[in-house]
């Protein structure tokens, strides 16, 4: 189930979301940017913009438009080659019928991931507070 409140700015905890749903995309499957970005609770254009920015340590290769086209698809087909992904006859991608990734599955994968980023999140907020009530004593 996608994060009950829509995050819809690039914050830290937003970044790693994404990052982790990413990683739990098993080798030889796609997902689409809007498929992981209803898992996360964002939109396809802000899965986008991370992976632009921060995707470079998670399997970005796996993330595809809703029709399994890859915008850096040259740079996608050593890993995609050695994951058994084929290419589509157009060219520009795969067919995400034959190579999308189970999205309940996914969720489930990514699950615990997220619990655990989620944890720590509230730690986070609970030591600022404290502290800001710290401070607000002084």
């Amino acid at each position: 189930m996608a994060d009950p409140t829509p995050r819809t700015r690039m914050d830290d905890v937003t970044v790693e979301r994404v990052l982790r749903v990413v990683e739990a995309i098993p080798p030889g499957r796609v997902a689409a940017y809007g498929e992981v970005g209803r898992i996360v609770g964002v939109g396809p254009r802000l899965v986008g913009r991370i992976l632009r920015t921060w995707g470079s340590s998670v399997p970005w290769w796996r993330v595809t438009n809703s029709y399994g086209d890859h915008p850096l698809l040259a740079r996608a087909l050593p890993h995609w080659r050695s994951e058994g992904i084929t290419v589509k006859p157009n060219g520009r991608g795969c067919r995400i019928g034959d190579f999308g990734a189970d999205l309940e599955q996914l969720r489930r994968d990514a699950a615990p991931a997220l619990a655990a980023l989620e944890e720590i999140s509230a730690q986070d907020a609970a030591e600022a507070a404290q502290s800001a009530g710290a401070d607000a004593d002084r």
